[in-house]
């Protein structure tokens, strides 16, 4: 049977189902609970179905019509129920089994195992494997065939796109959140008004000498500069050292690093001239203790400040960039995976701001969705 008989099927019971219950209303209330059960399994159902199907619904109800013509006998109306539940059995899905390989990213590596725990709750036979051995590190397995999903916090690089067609792989591109870098400083400095990208170079860069705030800019007091940043291990220092120093992990290393963000946040606000950087959703979480630096990228659009607006627009940049996840197209065969794919693109929205990165406009996500759903 095909995907649309079934849809036809699936409208055509739940409306069917709904006709009988107001019919059998009328002449008994001693069909009532199986009324009410069916017409529960059907609204379940029909969540996961498009809802502008104008013409079969144009059919469905002559055939509703043409049901509550027919007798008011309540053998009948049994057997119809019987006959329906029997039905309705034939297009419940199947519980899903199965293993999800994942692999890349330390950056959306929060967001995807926010996705997975959620969706094992509901698929408890699934299991859903998140590494985090870096984009790199998910790149080179994904192109030999080794994931299912790789998670990346940059595209695809033409060197590797060109190992995966070698190796028959071929993928599916989602964008699925934007990742915000906040500069901050201690909240009672009161000079820094903004910073340029030029002057975060010379702060941060391996051969950097800066080490007072006079240093960064003339005019700003000689008092010490003290430094905070994520550890080399994170993809927030892969990132920021790529579009400020011109390479990823180039960067002076007598800075007080972290894995942990928190603990980023409570030295920069014990630190009167601390500056330091990590993800946006941190600075909001600690707006009261903490205060943020608008950037100047030197293009002509002044200082910007970080927000959900200026991220998503693609204003404040370089300290903003897309997302990704690659699906491998032969696993969305698989029924875990794109089940696994779609629970992304709904609750991504909600998630993606959970976890706290700043979601895509949810036109963004109903794209993504309507390419799974086109799939043949």
């Amino acid at each position: 049977m095909s995907n649309s008989q079934k849809l036809i099927a699936y409208i055509m019971i739940g409306i069917i189902v709904g006709g009988a219950g107001g019919y059998l209303a009328s002449g008994s209330l001693m069909y009532q609970p199986q009324i009410d059960s069916l017409n529960k399994q059907i609204e379940e159902l029909k969540k996961t179905l498009p809802t502008d199907y104008q013409k079969i619904k144009d059919d469905l109800t002559k055939a509703l019509a043409d049901l509550q013509k027919s007798s008011t006998d309540l053998t009948q109306a049994n057997n119809q129920i019987t006959s329906l539940q029997t039905e309705l059995n034939k297009y419940k899905p199947k519980p899903l089994s199965g293993t999800i390989e994942i692999d890349g990213s330390s950056t959306v590596f929060p967001i995807t195992q926010a996705v997975a725990e959620e969706f094992i709750k509901i698929n408890p036979n699934v299991r859903v494997n998140v590494g985090v051995s870096g984009t790199g590190g998910g790149m080179k397995r994904f192109t030999i065939g080794e994931l299912d999903i790789a998670d990346a916090s940059r595209p695809i690089k033409q060197s590797e796109a060109d190992i995966a067609k070698t190796n028959n792989i071929q993928y599916i591109e989602f964008e699925i959140a934007i990742d915000g870098l906040a500069v901050v400083v201690h909240k009672d400095n009161n000079w820094v008004d903004y910073l340029t990208t030029a002057e975060l170079k010379k702060i941060w860069e391996p051969t950097s000498t800066v080490d007072s705030w006079d240093d960064v800019r003339a005019g700003w007091p000689n008092k010490p500069l003290r430094l905070y940043g994520p550890g080399t291990d994170s993809g927030t220092f892969d990132y920021f050292t790529e579009v400020i120093n011109g390479k990823a992990q180039a960067s002076r290393a007598d800075f007080t690093a972290s894995e942990d963000d928190n603990i980023l946040v409570q030295g920069i606000a014990g630190d009167s001239n601390s500056l330091g950087y990590f993800g946006y959703a941190y600075y909001i979480e600690n707006k009261d203790i903490i205060k943020i630096v608008p950037i100047d990228e030197g293009k002509g659009l002044g200082p910007i400040t970080p927000s959900d607006e200026t991220i998503n627009s693609g204003k404040y940049t370089p300290l903003s960039r897309p997302l990704f996840i690659y699906v491998k197209t032969t696993s969305l065969a698989k029924p875990e995976v794109m089940e696994f794919c779609k629970f992304y693109m709904n609750s991504g929205e909600t998630l993606v701001h959970e976890v706290g990165y700043t979601p895509y406009p949810v036109n963004q996500y109903a794209e993504n969705l309507g390419i799974l759903m086109l799939l043949p």
